[in-house]
Protein backbone atom coordinates (compact mmCIF):
# COMPACT_ATOMS: atom_id res chain seq x y z
CA UNK A 1 0.00 0.00 0.00
CA UNK A 2 1.24 3.56 -0.90
CA UNK A 3 1.96 5.50 2.24
CA UNK A 4 0.59 8.80 2.87
CA UNK A 5 3.38 11.62 3.02
CA UNK A 6 3.69 15.04 5.64
CA UNK A 7 5.14 17.77 3.46
CA UNK A 8 6.26 20.77 5.49
CA UNK A 9 6.23 23.82 3.16
CA UNK A 10 8.95 26.55 3.44
CA UNK A 11 7.56 29.89 2.05
CA UNK A 12 10.76 31.93 1.59
CA UNK A 13 11.38 35.74 0.83
CA UNK A 14 15.30 37.09 0.54
CA UNK A 15 16.35 34.37 2.17
CA UNK A 16 14.30 33.91 5.19
CA UNK A 17 11.02 31.84 5.62
CA UNK A 18 7.95 34.07 5.75
CA UNK A 19 4.13 32.93 6.40
CA UNK A 20 0.68 35.05 6.25
CA UNK A 21 -2.75 34.46 5.80
CA UNK A 22 -4.90 33.64 2.23
CA UNK A 23 -0.77 35.01 0.80
CA UNK A 24 -0.86 38.31 3.05
CA UNK A 25 0.26 39.39 6.40
CA UNK A 26 3.62 37.81 5.86
CA UNK A 27 5.41 37.63 9.28
CA UNK A 28 9.26 35.80 9.69
CA UNK A 29 9.54 32.04 10.62
CA UNK A 30 12.99 31.33 10.54
CA UNK A 31 15.79 30.34 8.65
CA UNK A 32 15.14 28.13 5.70
CA UNK A 33 18.32 25.44 5.67
CA UNK A 34 17.80 25.66 9.75
CA UNK A 35 14.53 24.47 9.53
CA UNK A 36 14.75 21.96 6.77
CA UNK A 37 17.33 20.03 8.64
CA UNK A 38 15.15 20.12 11.75
CA UNK A 39 12.18 18.78 9.53
CA UNK A 40 14.90 15.75 7.95
CA UNK A 41 15.24 15.42 11.98
CA UNK A 42 11.56 14.88 12.51
CA UNK A 43 10.71 12.30 9.60
CA UNK A 44 9.19 14.55 7.01
CA UNK A 45 8.67 12.73 4.11
CA UNK A 46 9.16 15.55 2.23
CA UNK A 47 9.89 19.63 1.51
CA UNK A 48 8.60 22.13 -0.26
CA UNK A 49 10.41 25.35 -0.51
CA UNK A 50 8.78 28.32 -2.72
CA UNK A 51 10.66 31.37 -3.75
CA UNK A 52 8.01 33.86 -3.33
CA UNK A 53 10.21 37.16 -4.06
CA UNK A 54 11.23 35.34 -7.50
CA UNK A 55 12.67 38.32 -8.76
CA UNK A 56 16.41 37.66 -10.25
CA UNK A 57 17.47 38.34 -7.09
CA UNK A 58 15.42 36.15 -5.42
CA UNK A 59 16.17 33.00 -7.78
CA UNK A 60 20.19 33.50 -7.05
CA UNK A 61 19.48 33.78 -3.36
CA UNK A 62 17.04 30.43 -3.61
CA UNK A 63 19.89 28.79 -5.48
CA UNK A 64 22.17 28.81 -2.73
CA UNK A 65 19.17 27.79 -0.33
CA UNK A 66 19.24 24.87 -2.66
CA UNK A 67 22.50 24.33 -2.30
CA UNK A 68 22.60 24.50 1.28
CA UNK A 69 19.69 22.54 1.81
CA UNK A 70 20.83 19.54 -0.32
CA UNK A 71 24.02 18.93 2.19
CA UNK A 72 22.03 19.16 5.09
CA UNK A 73 18.93 17.25 3.80
CA UNK A 74 18.38 13.15 3.42
CA UNK A 75 14.62 13.71 2.04
CA UNK A 76 13.42 14.46 -1.74
CA UNK A 77 12.82 17.94 -1.98
CA UNK A 78 10.89 20.21 -4.54
CA UNK A 79 11.56 23.95 -5.27
CA UNK A 80 9.16 26.60 -6.78
CA UNK A 81 8.79 30.09 -7.47
CA UNK A 82 10.26 32.25 -10.74
CA UNK A 83 10.71 29.00 -12.87
CA UNK A 84 10.01 29.95 -16.02
CA UNK A 85 12.20 28.25 -18.51
CA UNK A 86 13.83 25.22 -18.66
CA UNK A 87 16.90 26.48 -17.88
CA UNK A 88 15.75 27.53 -15.01
CA UNK A 89 14.62 23.83 -13.65
CA UNK A 90 18.47 22.91 -14.81
CA UNK A 91 19.70 25.21 -12.31
CA UNK A 92 17.38 24.28 -9.85
CA UNK A 93 18.04 20.36 -10.35
CA UNK A 94 21.87 21.12 -10.95
CA UNK A 95 21.74 22.89 -6.81
CA UNK A 96 20.16 19.71 -5.52
CA UNK A 97 16.35 19.97 -6.03
CA UNK A 98 14.40 16.77 -6.25
CA UNK A 99 11.77 18.34 -8.42
CA UNK A 100 10.86 21.78 -9.63
CA UNK A 101 7.45 23.29 -9.51
CA UNK A 102 5.67 25.59 -12.05
CA UNK A 103 2.69 27.41 -11.64
CA UNK A 104 2.08 31.07 -13.12
CA UNK A 105 4.76 30.29 -15.76
CA UNK A 106 3.04 27.05 -16.39
CA UNK A 107 -0.66 28.62 -17.23
CA UNK A 108 0.90 31.20 -19.43
CA UNK A 109 3.05 28.79 -21.14
CA UNK A 110 1.73 25.36 -20.70
CA UNK A 111 4.38 24.07 -23.31
CA UNK A 112 6.90 24.38 -20.47
CA UNK A 113 5.50 21.42 -18.77
CA UNK A 114 6.22 19.21 -21.60
CA UNK A 115 9.42 20.33 -22.01
CA UNK A 116 10.39 20.09 -18.42
CA UNK A 117 8.89 16.40 -18.25
CA UNK A 118 10.94 15.66 -22.14
CA UNK A 119 13.87 16.82 -20.63
CA UNK A 120 14.16 15.94 -16.76
CA UNK A 121 11.68 13.16 -16.71
CA UNK A 122 8.01 13.86 -15.86
CA UNK A 123 8.71 12.65 -11.79
CA UNK A 124 10.91 15.90 -11.80
CA UNK A 125 7.56 18.69 -12.87
CA UNK A 126 5.33 19.87 -9.82
CA UNK A 127 2.66 21.68 -11.57
CA UNK A 128 1.66 23.66 -8.27
CA UNK A 129 -2.13 25.60 -8.77
CA UNK A 130 -3.94 28.49 -6.62
CA UNK A 131 -7.74 27.80 -6.59
CA UNK A 132 -10.77 29.66 -5.35
CA UNK A 133 -14.11 28.99 -5.34
CA UNK A 134 -16.13 31.15 -7.89
CA UNK A 135 -20.19 31.61 -6.62
CA UNK A 136 -21.05 32.80 -10.27
CA UNK A 137 -19.61 29.82 -11.86
CA UNK A 138 -20.46 27.30 -9.18
CA UNK A 139 -16.43 25.94 -9.61
CA UNK A 140 -13.08 26.74 -8.31
CA UNK A 141 -10.88 29.00 -10.63
CA UNK A 142 -7.06 29.62 -10.78
CA UNK A 143 -5.30 31.62 -9.85
CA UNK A 144 -1.68 33.11 -10.73
CA UNK A 145 0.90 35.54 -9.77
CA UNK A 146 1.06 34.79 -6.25
CA UNK A 147 -2.97 34.44 -5.77
CA UNK A 148 -3.33 38.22 -7.45
CA UNK A 149 -4.48 37.16 -10.85
CA UNK A 150 -7.33 35.01 -11.60
CA UNK A 151 -7.53 33.32 -14.82
CA UNK A 152 -10.61 32.26 -15.78
CA UNK A 153 -9.20 28.80 -16.38
CA UNK A 154 -11.16 25.73 -14.20
CA UNK A 155 -9.04 24.03 -11.82
CA UNK A 156 -10.37 20.63 -12.45
CA UNK A 157 -9.92 21.50 -16.10
CA UNK A 158 -6.17 22.87 -15.78
CA UNK A 159 -5.44 19.81 -13.57
CA UNK A 160 -6.21 17.19 -16.39
CA UNK A 161 -4.11 19.42 -19.02
CA UNK A 162 -1.40 19.74 -16.81
CA UNK A 163 -1.17 16.03 -16.32
CA UNK A 164 -1.70 15.14 -20.16
CA UNK A 165 0.96 17.60 -20.76
CA UNK A 166 3.51 16.00 -18.25
CA UNK A 167 3.41 16.79 -14.65
CA UNK A 168 3.88 14.08 -12.21
CA UNK A 169 2.37 15.54 -9.26
CA UNK A 170 -0.16 18.07 -8.53
CA UNK A 171 0.39 20.58 -5.71
CA UNK A 172 -3.32 21.91 -4.66
CA UNK A 173 -3.61 25.18 -2.72
CA UNK A 174 -6.84 26.02 -1.60
CA UNK A 175 -6.95 30.00 -1.36
CA UNK A 176 -9.91 30.12 0.40
CA UNK A 177 -8.55 27.41 3.16
CA UNK A 178 -4.54 28.65 3.23
CA UNK A 179 -3.38 30.04 6.72
CA UNK A 180 -6.62 29.51 8.19
CA UNK A 181 -6.49 26.38 10.38
CA UNK A 182 -9.61 25.21 9.94
CA UNK A 183 -8.93 22.03 7.29
CA UNK A 184 -7.95 21.50 3.98
CA UNK A 185 -10.79 22.24 0.77
CA UNK A 186 -12.11 18.64 0.60
CA UNK A 187 -14.80 18.89 -1.95
CA UNK A 188 -11.54 20.97 -3.81
CA UNK A 189 -8.96 18.05 -2.97
CA UNK A 190 -11.60 15.28 -3.60
CA UNK A 191 -12.51 17.05 -7.32
CA UNK A 192 -8.66 17.82 -8.59
CA UNK A 193 -7.92 13.86 -6.62
CA UNK A 194 -10.42 12.07 -8.76
CA UNK A 195 -9.54 13.35 -11.76
CA UNK A 196 -6.29 12.84 -12.48
CA UNK A 197 -3.97 9.89 -11.85
CA UNK A 198 -1.10 11.51 -10.42
CA UNK A 199 -0.30 12.19 -6.97
CA UNK A 200 -2.29 15.10 -5.58
CA UNK A 201 -0.48 16.99 -2.82
CA UNK A 202 -3.34 19.06 -0.33
CA UNK A 203 -1.77 22.25 0.85
CA UNK A 204 -3.97 25.39 2.54
CA UNK A 205 -5.86 24.92 5.96
CA UNK A 206 -4.23 22.33 7.87
CA UNK A 207 -4.01 23.46 11.97
CA UNK A 208 -4.36 20.01 13.54
CA UNK A 209 -3.86 16.43 13.35
CA UNK A 210 -7.88 15.30 12.65
CA UNK A 211 -7.30 17.96 9.32
CA UNK A 212 -4.95 15.72 7.96
CA UNK A 213 -6.71 12.25 9.09
CA UNK A 214 -10.08 13.86 7.04
CA UNK A 215 -8.12 14.68 3.91
CA UNK A 216 -6.67 11.38 3.37
CA UNK A 217 -9.58 9.54 4.54
CA UNK A 218 -11.94 11.59 2.51
CA UNK A 219 -10.14 12.36 -0.68
CA UNK A 220 -7.50 10.82 -2.60
CA UNK A 221 -5.16 13.33 -1.84
CA UNK A 222 -1.50 11.71 -1.98
CA UNK A 223 0.21 14.02 0.47
CA UNK A 224 -0.65 16.51 2.73
CA UNK A 225 1.78 20.03 3.18
CA UNK A 226 1.65 22.55 6.04
CA UNK A 227 3.42 25.23 6.82
CA UNK A 228 3.11 27.69 9.88
CA UNK A 229 1.90 25.11 12.38
CA UNK A 230 4.86 23.18 11.49
CA UNK A 231 7.32 26.29 11.81
CA UNK A 232 5.75 27.90 15.14
CA UNK A 233 5.32 24.19 16.80
CA UNK A 234 1.82 24.13 17.05
CA UNK A 235 1.94 20.58 16.36
CA UNK A 236 5.02 18.57 15.25
CA UNK A 237 5.25 16.37 12.28
CA UNK A 238 5.35 13.02 15.30
CA UNK A 239 2.14 14.05 16.85
CA UNK A 240 0.48 13.77 13.26
CA UNK A 241 2.05 10.83 11.91
CA UNK A 242 0.65 9.15 15.60
CA UNK A 243 -2.59 10.54 14.68
CA UNK A 244 -2.86 9.16 11.83
CA UNK A 245 -1.42 5.53 12.44
CA UNK A 246 -4.15 5.35 15.12
CA UNK A 247 -6.69 6.05 12.34
CA UNK A 248 -5.46 3.35 10.26
CA UNK A 249 -3.84 5.68 8.27
CA UNK A 250 -0.41 4.12 6.41
CA UNK A 251 1.97 6.38 6.78
CA UNK A 252 5.84 6.00 6.68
Amino acid sequence: MITKRIIPCLDVKEGRVVKGVSFVNLRDAGDPVELAALYDRERADELVFLDISASHEGRKTMREVVRKAAAELSIPFTVGGGISTVEDMFEILRAGADKVSINTSAVLNPELIEAGARRFGSQCIVVAMDAKYDAESEDWLIYTHGGRKETGRRAVEWAKEAVERGAGEILLTSMDQDGRKNGYDLPLTRAISEAVQVPVIASGGAGREQHFADVFTKTEASAALAASIFHFQEISIHSVKSYLKEKGVEVR
